[in-house]
């Protein structure tokens, strides 16, 4: 049984080992992002567990904007009770919990938030190979981003709040 819970301070290390699996070193968020996202937005970073173990996570800031901005890997708010757009800066499953539908999961955990608190949607970015499963998922593709984060080219996908069932 996965059980879906807030990030807690504790679940850093693992986190990180996470995160670094799933992306380059560039694109990787920092130990010093992570304690950020947990002291800032436990209420929207959402980790995956099952006896003990975080299998994945997914975590963003509430932004007031539909696209993502580089900015935001490095200096983000606290969430706005009602509101705005939800963002995803980070969907990492561990190695061995892959294909299993976690990742899915998450995002409907985070599409329940949003509904919940009366924003937008959600947005995030991702590459192209990602653009897919995401469209599966009922995310639309706005196009290429802005952002060059860790010097890649990225997608904007957006799913608004309408959309979601």
């Amino acid at each position: 049984m996965i059980l879906f819970r807030n990030v807690q301070e504790t679940d850093l290390n693992q986190l990180l080992v996470i995160e670094n699996e799933g992306f380059s070193a560039e694109e990787a968020a920092t130990r010093e992002a992570f304690i950020e996202r947990t002291q800032l937005i436990k209420d929207s970073f959402i980790v995956a567990q099952k006896n003990g173990e975080i299998l994945g996570y997914i975590n963003g800031p509430v932004i007031n904007q539909p696209y993502i901005t580089d900015d935001l890997f490095t200096e983000i708010k606290k969430n706005p009770k009602k509101g705005g757009y939800q963002s995803i800066l980070g969907l990492a499953i561990a190695k061995q919990a892959r294909n299993q539908g976690i990742a899915k999961m998450l995002v409907r955990k985070m599409e329940e938030l949003v509904i919940e608190h009366e924003r937008e949607g959600i947005t995030l970015t991702c590459k192209q190979e990602l653009v897919p499963f995401y469209e599966k998922l009922g995310f639309v593709n706005h196009g290429l981003s802005q952002s060059k984060h860790g010097g890649v080219s990225w997608y904007n996908m957006v799913k608004l709040t309408k959309d979601m069932h």
